[in-house]
């Protein structure tokens, strides 16, 4: 049987060399992990569309200077994850949870110390090096 697939977008924050992560909140598919903040790409959506609109929901900020990445896929048990990665340079807006999420600046000269999703850990280990 095939898998599901979901088209996932998700951006890099940076600001003073750290980038920033956000946890899932309770109620949330896989709550408590860490991930980059983003969320699903609709029908009809551009991903970077999706980016902005995702951000403005989670985190009442507008991406204004980004720089699409990479992409990665991942199989869970159930589905598989298409993630599109965007770099975001800048932005508008003061960041804060919508969601009741907890976020978190990482340094990434130093070991992460966060349990992220199993999706993210290759980008994590990317920034890290």
């Amino acid at each position: 049987m095939t898998k599901p697939v979901l088209e996932v977008v998700a951006g890099i924050v940076w600001q003073d060399g750290e980038y920033l992560a956000v946890e899932r909140p309770e109620g949330a598919r896989m709550a408590g992990w860490w991930e980059f903040p983003g969320g699903k790409i609709e029908p009809g959506e551009s991903r970077e569309d999706a980016l902005v609109r995702e951000f403005q929901e989670e985190l009442g900020v507008t991406p204004v200077d980004f720089t699409y990445w990479r992409d990665l896929e991942h199989a869970y048990e159930e589905f598989v994850v298409r993630l599109h990665f965007f770099h975001i340079h800048k932005y508008s807006g003061e960041l804060q949870g919508l969601e009741n999420q907890r976020m978190a600046w990482v340094d990434p000269s130093v070991p992460p110390a966060l349990d992220f999703l199993p999706a993210d850990v290759v980008i994590v280990e990317a920034l890290h090096r």
